[in-house]
């Protein structure tokens, strides 16, 4: 398949929020808070005229896709961009061409592709600046076969989680990583 023909598998953001059943709550926390600066506004309505769509390839237990896929339907959103988000689980095929430094299945991957289906660019897991707090925070975990490191990881998904929810410069991380991604 085409990504023209991905793009038509995919099911719009909306039934796709409203199945979630592990991320939904704070998805929907991140996508209320955030707004496409008034001031970057030009910018996004001059790809209005492109006619851009994208491809959203996510998972709802993925605590990245709970902080950058919100973000990313506002630039959506802003830019006029149609967008479907496909299942990573049920659709290995495409998500096996967007693997992460060649052999991780990492998502959210966003694949914004022109009118005429050619890709434009593909983005994700991550900004930088999150990347490296995530490096941080696995590096300051025991060792797996330290009696606490079930413990120790489990606070920091806890502790990762609400940073991502409620820390609003990571936010901008994302939001800034991926507006330079479309300026390129």
């Amino acid at each position: 398949m085409n990504l023209h023909d991905w793009f038509q598998k995919g099911i719009t953001p909306d039934p796709y929020i409203e199945s979630m059943e592990q991320n939904q709550e704070n998805l929907i926390k991140i996508y209320d808070q955030f707004t496409v600066p008034e001031e970057d506004m030009p910018f996004f309505n001059k790809l209005k005229a492109k006619q851009l769509r994208s491809i959203v390839i996510t998972e709802d237990w993925c605590g990245d896709a709970m902080l950058n896929v919100p973000i990313f339907l506002r630039i959506a959103e802003a830019a006029g961009i149609a967008t479907r988000i496909l299942k990573r689980d049920e659709n290995l095929e495409l998500m096996d061409q967007y693997l992460t430094n060649g052999k991780s299945r990492s998502i959210p991957k966003i694949i914004v592709i022109e009118e005429n289906g050619r890709e434009l660019f593909n983005w994700g897991p991550r900004a930088p600046e999150l990347q490296a707090f995530i490096d941080n925070s696995i590096a300051s975990l025991p060792p797996k076969d330290a009696d606490d490191f079930k413990e120790k990881q489990q606070e920091m998904l806890k502790f990762v989680t609400k940073a991502y929810r409620d820390n609003k410069e990571f936010h901008s991380f994302v939001y800034q990583d991926l507006k330079k991604a479309f300026a390129k």
